[in-house]
């Protein structure tokens, strides 16, 4: 035991995911689209708890605020949505995948500087195949990507083709490794 773990009890603090992670996505669309041909829609968003306190509301209010000051630049067009269970969905709209992952950065960066990281739960881009939807989820806790492909059914998923996702891109994306963490995300508002 070395002396800070002495200091600590014991303890260790739980070392963090690097924040680069998040921008693996803007070479894995390379992947997806040329190689896989499944075609990113030009939306994304990140979903976080909110509280309400004046000031986490005040982080809420710049970072909106930033996003749109830095739209005239980007195009990204930004909007929000609180969900059935609670939720705040920052919703982001633009063509370019860069600018998307770069606004979800900015979004998570805000909340983790005042000290509301914890309150994230994940960023969600957009992709189709055959019209239908495929998301792929960035939990930020774990640091890691997953597939989410719906399935035909109310509340199904498509386990085969999440298996195949997996496989196809974990090259290119950090994947999560224990499949038990690959939650389903129903009525995503993008």
């Amino acid at each position: 035991m070395g002396f800070l773990d002495a200091l600590l009890g014991g303890r260790r603090k739980l070392k963090t995911p690097a924040p680069d992670r998040l921008f693996a996505m803007t070479t894995a669309v390379v992947t997806l689209e040329t190689g896989l041909g499944v075609k990113h829609r030009p939306v994304a968003g990140i979903v976080f708890q909110p509280l309400a306190t004046a000031d986490f509301k005040q982080i809420v209010s710049d970072t909106e605020e930033l996003l749109r000051g830095s739209a005239k630049d980007t195009g990204t067009v930004v909007d929000s949505a609180d969900d059935e269970f609670g939720f705040r969905w920052i919703v982001l709209r633009d063509d370019e995948m860069d600018d998307l992952v770069v606004a979800v950065n900015v979004v998570s960066s805000q909340l983790e500087a005042g000290g509301y990281g914890d309150r994230i739960l994940c960023a969600v881009f957009v992709f189709e195949e055959g019209g239908e939807p495929i998301y792929f989820i960035y939990n930020f806790k774990r640091g890691a990507y997953y597939p989410f492909v719906p399935g035909p059914g109310e509340k199904q998923r498509n386990n085969e083709r999440e298996f195949q996702l997996k496989a196809q891109i974990d090259r290119d994306l950090p994947i999560e490794p224990e499949l038990e963490r690959w939650f389903p995300l129903w009525e995503i508002p993008l």
